[in-house]
């Protein structure tokens, strides 16, 4: 069983994203441009790289589930080597990206970057200040050698890797069983339909709770994408739309207008305009709400709620954590249920500044070869994917029972496509991100809002 459900996720990670379907075929070795002098000095920074200080930022923060990993496996390397990591991580949100983007532009990037490799990449890629996979290998041959080449995401600038992936990310539906039996809703399953979710939320509604935990003023990106997903389909939801007039701008519109309708129901917090994401995930976790659109990354997080010390995993309350449950977005039009948005979005970047001083070149390639080992890549997958070329068998005992019940949801996949917003970036997204309080409400018309977002998408390209 444990071998079948291993076997069932990475089918379906192969599918994941646009980026991966680029050039496969990496450089493992190759010659360096440098002098002799020059690689002996570097040799000798290699060799004595211990007291060297690196700048690293991640998104492992806040109630990232893997947030306690990333701290104890970087001090674990900072014993092995001597060496000190500086550690900036914060929590990802779009503010999160545009002083990582702001940092490059203005020469305060990190040694470091564990970071999207999306289009939010595409600006420092461009500027040239983060170094290829390809070109450290010149001078590393075995650096991330044990990665599947083909499963590296490449970027769209130039086709090629700049980052090396841990964690691959899905995105589904949390649930509170506690709430749906008392509301009489079962629990949903493969098939569920979007027509059976609205009647699911009008019977939770109508029992006392709130149906959905969302905070559509701070963070709407989850229903964003998977209301524009249930018009589109894994083959095209990757295209942006040149106008709303044309058939997948007109879908993109009919997404705003579903999450409008689920507002006008009443089926979303009463001030979820105004609350922060960790309000209605608390929400959730607390038993007053039953859904929750989210990552896998929100796994760890529910697990630390149901723990009276939320960094002490001995405390857990394995009973209230046995409340919980994860499955499948609703399906509408041509999507099946089954069909998830997800992907190996992110990675460890070594920036040009590390680069070119010997010792931090060093030290930074050590770093990321760490923290992207074998043993360390499991530790930050667990219930996801990654790119590891042999993946170790998942031992279920090691596991709890969310976690469980994540690899038999994942299991059951039909594919994974990759998110739309991350070639949809920027200003471009304002009007329908930020502006998601104002379409719901009916100030701005949902189309309107949308082919402001494209007007603005077109323009810089």
């Amino acid at each position: 069983m444990k071998k079948k459900i291993i076997a069932m996720i990475l089918a379906c990670t192969m599918v994941f994203s646009l980026a991966a379907c680029g050039n496969k075929e990496q450089n493992t070795g190759g010659s360096s441009t440098k002098t002799e002098g020059e690689k002996e000095a570097d040799k000798g920074a290699e060799e004595e790289t211990g007291g060297v200080e690196l700048e690293v930022v991640t998104t492992f923060a806040g109630n990232d589930g893997n947030a306690q990993n990333y701290k104890q496996w970087y001090q674990e390397w900072e014993k092995t080597t001597g060496n000190k990591v500086i550690d900036m991580s914060s929590t990802s949100s779009d503010t999160f990206k545009t002083r990582v983007v702001t940092d490059f532009e203005t020469g305060s990037e990190p040694d470091v970057l564990f970071f999207f490799n999306g289009a939010d990449a595409n600006s420092f890629i461009e500027a040239g200040k983060v170094i290829s996979i390809e070109e450290i290998r010149a001078e590393y041959p075995d650096y991330a050698s044990n990665m599947d080449d083909g499963r590296i995401p490449v970027s769209l600038v130039d086709q090629k890797a700049y980052a090396v992936p841990v964690n691959g990310i899905w995105e589904a539906l949390f649930v509170n069983t506690e709430i749906l039996e008392a509301a009489g809703v079962a629990m949903p399953g493969a098939d569920y339909t979007w027509e059976q979710f609205l009647a699911d939320c009008q019977k939770i509604k109508d029992a006392g709770y709130t149906p959905i935990a969302a905070a559509l003023g701070h963070i709407p990106h989850y229903w964003w994408e998977f209301a524009i997903f249930n018009h589109t389909s894994p083959e095209n939801h990757l295209t942006i739309p040149e106008s709303v007039t044309d058939e997948i701008g007109q879908e993109w519109v009919e997404g705003m207008e579903d999450i409008k309708e689920l507002y006008e129901a009443g089926y979303f917090p009463e001030n979820t305009l105004s609350a922060t994401d960790d309000e209605t995930f608390a929400m959730f976790t607390e038993g007053k709400a039953a859904f929750l659109l989210d990552g896998s990354w929100k796994v760890n997080g529910i697990v630390s709620a149901c723990q009276s010390d939320p960094d002490d995993i001995t405390t857990l309350d394995t009973e209230k954590l046995a409340k919980f449950d994860v499955t499948y977005v609703p399906a509408k039009e041509a999507r099946k249920a089954t069909d998830l948005l997800g992907g190996l979005t992110s990675g460890y970047y070594i920036t040009k500044k590390a680069w070119d001083d010997p010792a931090k070149r060093a030290a930074a390639v050590d770093f990321v070869s760490f923290m992207t080992s074998n043993e360390a890549v499991p530790v930050f997958a667990q219930h996801g994917s990654s790119a590891l070329n042999n993946v170790p068998e998942v031992d279920e005992s090691a596991f709890n029972e969310l976690q469980i019940k994540s690899l038999e949801m994942m299991a059951g996949c039909t594919s994974i496509t990759g998110v739309v917003q991350d070639l949809f970036q920027g200003e471009a997204r304002v009007p329908t991100f930020d502006g998601m309080p104002e379409i719901v409400t009916g100030a701005v018309n949902a189309a309107d809002a949308v082919q402001e977002g494209l007007d603005i998408y077109w323009s810089a390209q």
